[in-house]
């Protein structure tokens, strides 16, 4: 498949047989059993499957492409068809070796927690440079290099090293260890709620956070503890509780409404779930003791990316944040923590023979429009210490971009 096929995916059929021909690369049964095994973790937790299904949402998609069921697929699932025809051209264009090297990493992406996405960020984060109008060599996968891609224009060429971070190392209580609880204490709750009719707002601080290994089964233990003594409050080196009443003005807003009311009481960071049984209802919100440390977490894995790039070319990192929602990716723009960190490891000894660093999540990977995704496509940041910040060849690749 061409660079001009992978641009005309646009029907349904063009979609479905994109979608078929990716499967194809990994086999048909390698591929079903992933998706099966999925679907399966999803419908066994009622709430925490929320987070697989957000977390394998590519996988799904494609599925869904390739059973052609969707009539009107979604500019995502479009964008995910485009990422499958450049992979697939991608491949067709690698020597034999580079193309087993490939298939390696897509099915590293079908094991266990892994996902596609440093697949797709890798061939996205070339055909960005190639749409800029640099010729684009996959040096990982056709020289085994440490860095993933080389790109030249004009004669000048820098290295590319692609990673992918979680924000999850930066958060004191992760999604999925939220909802599991949520799903644990559901049934207690459900019990407690019939027994004891009305609205409540049971507000959680969780000094130490959340951890499914460490501390999780402890804090269900807890609020077990008050719901059935019956106590307005509890405290804890590992929970701080405390049970109020739900204002009917709250209880009576919305589910979308009340969420937004709690944040802006609680803040970004904190973690909701809402219970409801005939006329009432139970609502929990969540924080840590201490703030996310996202941006940190961030500077600290560009610290170590330096030590896989060669030093004979500028180098730029290519960091895809992962595991964000809307709301967060968005704050952590708009409040200048990624390049505050950013712009922190840049002045570092180690980054001397970085040029640039871009920045990007989901929602730019799947075309997601401003200001859910970041303008152009991502975050780029120029090192303006380094000998080449200001070569005209690079320029499209490494000029500030926010």
């Amino acid at each position: 498949m061409s660079g001009a096929d992978a641009r005309d995916v646009v029907s349904p059929t063009a979609l479905s047989a994109v979608a078929r021909r990716f499967i194809d690369l990994v086999g048909h049964g390698r591929w079903q059993h992933r998706v099966d095994a999925i679907e399966r973790a999803i419908g066994a937790q009622r709430i925490a499957g929320r987070v697989l299904r957000d977390r394998h949402a590519i996988e799904l998609a494609i599925a869904r492409l390739a059973q052609g069921t969707t009539a009107r697929p979604t500019g995502a699932g479009r964008e995910i068809a485009q990422l499958l025809a450049h992979t697939l051209a991608v491949h067709a264009s690698l020597s034999s070796g580079a193309r087993d090297r490939l298939i390696r990493r897509i099915e590293a992406g079908l094991d266990g927690a892994s996902t596609l996405v440093p697949v797709f960020h890798l061939i996205r984060t070339a055909q960005l440079n190639r749409a800029r109008g640099f010729a684009v060599r996959f040096s990982g996968l056709e020289d085994e290099t440490p860095h993933d891609l080389l790109i030249e224009r004009d004669g000048r060429a820098a290295e590319i090293v692609c990673t992918v971070v979680s924000a999850d190392e930066g958060r004191w209580v992760h999604r999925g260890d939220w909802f599991a609880l949520v799903d644990r204490i559901n049934p207690d709750l459900q019990s407690w709620l019939a027994a004891h009719p009305g609205r409540y707002l049971l507000k959680m601080t969780l000094p130490e956070g959340l951890d499914s290994t460490r501390n999780l089964a402890e804090v269900q233990a807890r609020i077990a503890a008050l719901l059935e003594g019956e106590r307005k409050s509890d405290h804890s080196e590992t929970a701080v509780l405390r049970l109020d009443p739900l204002l009917i003005a709250q209880a009576e807003a919305g589910q979308a409404a009340l969420t937004a009311r709690l944040r802006a009481q609680f803040g970004e960071e904190a973690h909701f779930a809402v219970a409801a049984a005939e006329s009432s209802m139970f609502v929990m919100a969540a924080r840590a003791g201490r703030p996310n440390e996202v941006a940190a977490v961030l500077q600290r894995r560009l610290s170590e990316l330096p030590a896989r790039l060669s030093g004979d070319r500028p180098g730029i990192l290519a960091v895809f944040v992962e595991d964000t929602d809307p709301t967060e990716w968005r704050s952590l723009r708009e409040r200048l923590e990624i390049e505050g960190a950013t712009r922190n490891f840049l002045t570092a000894p180690e980054a001397k023979s970085v040029v640039a660093v871009t920045c990007a999540s989901r929602f730019e990977l799947l075309g997601q429009p401003e200001p859910l995704a970041a303008r152009g496509g991502e975050l780029r940041y120029r090192n303006p210490a380094h000998p080449s910040a200001k070569d005209a060849a690079l320029a499209p690749a490494v000029l500030s971009q926010v």
